[in-house]
């Protein structure tokens, strides 16, 4: 499952796996960030809240996870990875050449300063 926040004051999206993430949870996830991002032109960003990198449970959701970034990176300015897993900065190093949003890391415990990284405060 993934649950989604959508902060429309500061324009910003946390996104928390709470388990292995399945095509279900993109096409979700998209249903609640897309009639935003069509209001306002975009969101400051997303923040990626996990201790651990959950992982697929199968080939169809890896595939909707990058339809959701392909459809949605040009419409965000920043990524916060806020993890403790070791993938947080893999992730980042991979994802700066494919994204147009510029990306962070952040420690577990620093959810508040990603938010505030996230929405340029």
């Amino acid at each position: 499952m993934l649950e989604v926040t959508l902060d429309k004051e500061w324009a910003l999206v946390i996104l928390e796996p709470k388990g292995t993430l399945t095509e279900a949870d993109f096409v979700s996830a998209a249903k609640i960030i897309d009639p935003f991002i069509d209001e306002r032109g975009g969101l400051n960003g997303i923040v990626i809240y996990t201790e651990h990198f959950p992982g697929w449970d199968s080939l169809s959701a890896l595939l909707s996870h990058l339809n959701f970034v392909q459809d949605h990176h040009t419409k965000i300015k920043r990524v916060a990875l806020v993890t403790k897993s070791p993938v947080g900065k893999i992730l980042q190093t991979l994802a700066s050449h494919f994204v147009a949003a510029e990306i962070q890391t952040f420690s577990y415990q620093n959810l508040s300063g990603a938010t505030h990284w996230v929405a340029g405060t």
